[in-house]
């Protein structure tokens, strides 16, 4: 199964996929819709998917692309935290406030009573992914002695729960609520200052 994200085909077939998974739900969208979305054949949509949850998770892991190129870049290119955190937390927003990522998000939520391994698929494919590169860089700054970090675990999740919070939960209730840029700039920027001189400055 190949799995190149710059294969046109590729790429075609992640988009395909996204718009029938936002169109249909996940049980109606089948395989062979989603090749004609693409459109490519059949053996094509197999030859790069070998199953719809497979498929599934390209969609989400692409949708968390962007974010986890950043957070790659940002724990080798600067020693500037504040710097690095900023750029995390713009990245962050801009996927977790995208139309398709909530779309997403409310299709599996709707779907996963029926469909339990949707809920894990989810989670493993984005969240887990970047929960997991963020605490490793929490971890890395302790090691360096930038920061005394107790727990880097709660650090990373309350990062990006607070870039969250009562916001987003009011953004996948409903289909036309955005933060405009000027939330977004403002919320990050109370976000970095709490982690600058709290979060990141704890002692035990």
């Amino acid at each position: 199964m190949t799995s190149e994200p710059t294969d046109p085909k590729h790429l075609a077939i992640l988009n395909g996929a996204t718009r029938m998974f936002l169109a249909h739900g996940y049980r109606n969208a089948s395989m062979e819709k989603i090749a004609q979305a693409a459109p490519v054949s059949k053996a094509t949509l197999y030859n790069h998917f070998d199953s719809k949850e497979a498929l599934l998770a390209a969609v989400i892991s692409n949708l968390c692309g962007s974010l986890l190129q950043t957070m790659t870049q940002v724990t080798i290119e600067s020693d500037d935290v504040e710097n690095n955190l900023n750029k995390i937390a713009i990245s962050a927003m801009d996927l977790i406030y995208a139309e398709d990522a909530l779309a997403i998000y409310r299709l599996v939520v709707a779907e996963s009573p029926d469909f339990p391994e949707l809920g894990q698929l989810f989670y493993q494919s984005g969240p887990q992914t970047v929960l997991t590169q963020l605490e490793d860089y929490f971890r890395h700054l302790n090691a360096e002695g930038h920061f005394n970090m107790i727990d880097p675990v709660f650090a990373a999740d309350a990062f990006f729960s607070m870039l969250k919070g009562d916001l987003h939960l009011r953004c996948l209730l409903s289909t036309t609520l955005r933060p405009s840029a000027d939330e977004k700039k403002r919320l990050i920027s109370q976000v970095i200052h709490f982690y600058m001189r709290g979060m990141l400055h704890a002692e035990a």
